[in-house]
């Protein structure tokens, strides 16, 4: 037995950090070498709005490899690298994902799959889900064999979502629903719905509300896309008439919904806070010292011209720098905030309003910085005369002032931020 006062604790850290580190050495080789042989050349290319997997029942692939992407990410549990391994989730600690995601970016893959189950549904149901919801729903949502899409939002209940009104009777085994809800993105293309609905009609707004998942494939669940300003229509209307779900499908308990709908708002507004760096990836899956470029440099020269490799309009150049300091300092932000959540094991809070916030309006500002610079060429809506990237660019331009209204609108972020970050007098 070796004496307490003859340990050399800073030997010891030192060979436990030196033994960790070998681990994640071995982590790293094994992962690249799993990922060479296993992203095909065509997913280390730089992927279009149109080259997104999202998986589910409906889906059809553009390229065969973009199954073959998902597939093998999904089986390994690296769709979802973090979530446990009895779910099907890659059961990594915060350090093997970084490696991973280190040699994801290495290799240049694309995202294998894109999900709202991934980045809301399931995170809610690893916090509120039983045991059975989460063996049934979670292991699909990884692979891709479902896809989801979100039912919050009604005709007069937006902001003030607390007031919504499709209601959830109890028929025994099963709710028999009635309602619509409003800006459900792709629920004309999605498999199931993670909705809000009330089942207390007697209870005070907040505590009647219950959180309920409902297949849509019944006769029961119609939808009808809604035409957008940018000529898109990723929303949809979407109406319940007798449509009815199983009680199984109750999650967090009855007239419990508003803690689980909170819960995974925070969620949300983390995935869309990313939009802050248009095209770039978000500062969650990059290196510690990545650079989110927007490419509005390079864009902006083929427009604007350019003198001994910088921008004639000084203005605009002040513009673009400015916009690239304050992209760069909001990813290493969100990295930051991502570690400490991922150190504490307690996932978002309340600050993930603060980040929808910025990044939104970071997104929006980028657009309309491209949209200077085009000059004339971002007033086109067809035309031969105009570029099929300048007409994008234009749509997007006008798809981005939802940006401020989706996930919760810049006021209820304000407010949250208020009451919940600052502790603001009511």
């Amino acid at each position: 037995i070796v004496s307490l006062r003859s340990i050399d604790y800073s030997r010891c850290l030192y060979i436990i950090n030196e033994v960790l580190m070998s681990d994640l050495n071995s982590f790293r080789n094994e992962t690249r070498d799993w990922l060479e042989a296993n992203c095909p050349e065509s997913m280390r290319t730089p992927m279009s709005q149109g080259d997104v997997v999202w998986g589910g029942r409906k889906v059809e692939f553009k390229d065969p490899d973009q199954k073959v992407w998902m597939d093998r990410m999904g089986e390994r549990g690296w769709t979802c690298p973090t979530w446990p391994k009895e779910y099907g989730g890659g059961g990594l600690n915060f350090e093997e994902n970084k490696v991973l995601q280190e040699e994801l970016m290495r290799i240049k893959a694309r995202p294998a799959l894109n999900s709202f189950g991934i980045w809301m549904l399931g995170p809610a149901l690893l916090e509120y889900g039983t045991e059975e919801q989460k063996l049934k729903h979670i292991p699909k949502i990884v692979k891709g064999e479902i896809r989801w899409c979100q039912g919050y939002s009604e005709p007069g209940s937006g902001s003030d979502l607390a007031s919504l009104k499709t209601k959830a009777e109890d028929q025994g085994e099963q709710y028999l629903i009635n309602g619509q809800k409003v800006w459900t993105s792709y629920a004309d293309e999605c498999d199931m719905i993670f909705t809000l609905v009330r089942t207390g009609p007697l209870e005070p707004k907040h505590e009647g509300i219950s959180f309920l998942l409902i297949d849509m494939d019944q006769e029961g669940v119609t939808t009808k896309p809604i035409k957008l300003i940018s000529g898109k229509s990723p929303f949809c209307e979407t109406f319940f008439d007798n449509a009815t779900a199983p009680k199984e499908n109750l999650v967090g308990g009855l007239n419990k919904g508003w803690s689980v709908a909170k819960r995974l708002l925070q969620f949300e507004r983390n995935m869309i806070a990313g939009m802050g760096f248009g095209s770039a990836a978000s500062g969650s899956s990059k290196k510690s010292d990545a650079k989110p470029t927007s490419g509005l440099a390079t864009m902006a020269k083929r427009y604007v011209g350019e003198k001994e490799d910088k921008l004639d309009d000084s203005g605009l150049r002040n513009k673009i720098i400015d916009h690239d300091m304050n992209s760069q300092a909001f990813a290493l932000t969100l990295r930051r905030a991502a570690e400490e959540s991922k150190k504490s094991n307690q996932g978002p809070s309340a600050a993930s309003s603060i980040f929808k916030y910025y990044g939104t309006e970071n997104n929006k500002l980028r657009y309309e910085i491209m949209l200077e610079a085009m000059g004339t060429k971002a007033l086109g809506w067809d035309g031969a005369e105009f570029g099929p990237e300048e007409l994008a660019i234009t749509r997007e331009w006008l798809r981005t002032k939802a940006n401020s209204i989706e996930g919760g609108t810049s006021e209820v972020q304000l407010n949250v931020i208020s009451k919940r970050v600052l502790e603001l007098p009511q």
